[in-house]
């Protein structure tokens, strides 16, 4: 598959999960695990996409520092993005572990899909 074509493809799934997102601000409805998992999957499909937009075959991983780790790799300043390994507490491979919020703090959910949101916006305008 050409790299745009699929870039695409992981930004159309990424808007799925943004799109979750959007329709899960109340926190009594939807847990923070639940809401931070779809966090996590819009953000790792967004830098996948980003990834392949650079002609790159995408690491099969779940881990936001690794595919960040592999675009600093390709010469991108990852810094403004790396608020968004916090997430990594959400992906998939924690999915069936005990789950405990460390800082016992509520996620900033209006944030949360800001920025999601921010980051989709900027690897799109790279298409």
């Amino acid at each position: 598959m050409k790299s745009i074509d699929e870039a695409r493809r992981m930004l159309a799934i990424a808007e799925k999960d943004l799109r979750a997102l959007r329709g899960m601000t109340e926190s009594a409805i939807f847990d923070d695990e639940i809401f931070g998992f779809h966090a996590q999957q819009a953000v790792e499909k967004i830098l996948k996409a980003w990834i392949a937009l650079r002609g790159k075959e995408y690491p099969k991983t779940h881990d936001i520092s690794l595919l960040l780790h592999f675009l600093q790799k390709e010469g991108i300043d990852c810094t403004p993005f790396l608020d968004f390994i916090e997430y990594n507490t959400f992906a998939v491979q924690f999915r069936y572990e005990a789950f405990e919020l460390t800082d016992e703090q509520p996620l900033p959910r209006q944030d949360v899909i800001r920025q999601v949101a921010d980051l989709m916006e900027f690897v799109r305008r790279l298409l």
